[in-house]
């Protein structure tokens, strides 16, 4: 199977595998190991996707953006920006209440891409189900609930290395409830843009 991968997609699994490798050998080297938690996660949707890709034919626009996601992912997790990593750097300060509620940072933008990138790869299994009769107001609604369920899951994913490693960068409960905001507000994006991308496609026909 991995041997019919065209051009493009083991272009895609090298800049993977790269960064992969690069970030799980520096957080071994600095003994974080709450990422090294999250370098397992990430070989096992990355296998996940790998093992699936000729079944699933996931398109550049999914794969790219899921290998993306996972690169900020790793880079926000221990590129050194001030007294801090990549995931705490303000972008803006359009809201600022001290402590975890601060709204813009690079960890909120990469929830909004992450989960609108999910939202596409979700859109992507249920399309082959869909056809002109499809009552797309409910689709929306669901695409929506559905991505940000998957930020709900990365949260838990983020309590268990709370719990099991003595020193995160998770934070409190607002950064928490943040995260969840902008889950939403990327799986929102995405269906805008399914929306305009079919309305288009529906047009060239």
């Amino acid at each position: 199977m991995v041997g019919n991968f065209k051009k493009g997609e083991w272009f895609l699994a090298l800049f993977n595998l790269l960064y992969i490798l690069g970030f799980g050998g520096y957080y071994i080297s600095i003994k974080n190991f709450e990422f090294l938690w999250y370098v397992a996660v990430l070989v096992f949707f990355f296998l996940l996707v790998v093992l699936t890709l000729k079944k699933s034919k996931f398109d550049y626009t999914i794969l790219w953006g899921l290998s993306l996601w996972g690169f900020l992912h790793m880079a926000g997790g221990g590129v050194p920006v001030g007294d801090g990593v990549l995931y705490g750097y303000q972008l803006l300060s359009l809201v600022d209440n001290g402590g975890d509620f601060f709204i813009l940072k690079f960890d909120q933008l990469v929830h909004a891409f992450g989960f609108g990138v999910a939202t596409l790869f979700i859109y992507h299994l249920l399309k082959p189900y869909l056809n002109e009769k499809t009552n797309w107001g409910a689709v929306y609604a669901i695409l929506i609930a559905a991505g940000s369920g998957l930020g709900a899951l990365n949260e838990i994913v983020e309590f268990v290395a709370v719990v099991s490693f003595p020193e995160t960068g998770v934070g409190g409960y607002a950064n928490t409830a943040l995260d969840l905001v902008f889950n939403i507000i990327g799986a929102t994006l995405a269906v805008i843009f399914i929306h305009v991308r079919r309305l288009k496609t529906a047009r060239g026909n």
